[in-house]
């Protein structure tokens, strides 16, 4: 993993596209912190709340159903 200043990144930013495109990742640092992680696109995991809920199905009526049942038996009565 490379580190680099922000100024260099920016100056050769083409470059550490193609670097990250072979597997490498790239360090950032800005004012001594790092800023960002450059790396190949399939190393990054996709976060949790992006991967799709599991289905829920209810059986029996569905509630629609069961609200026009319970007005007719109101009715009725």
């Amino acid at each position: 993993m490379k580190t680099v200043s922000f100024t260099e990144f920016r100056n050769n930013a083409s470059g550490f596209v193609t670097a990250a495109e072979r597997g490498e990742s790239v360090v950032v640092i800005r004012h001594g912190r790092e800023v960002a992680v450059l790396g190949p696109a399939g190393a990054i995991d996709t976060p949790s709340w992006k991967t799709p809920a599991l289905r829920l199905t209810v059986k029996g009526a569905g509630l629609s159903t069961a609200i026009l049942e319970a007005r007719d038996r109101e009715i009725v009565s």
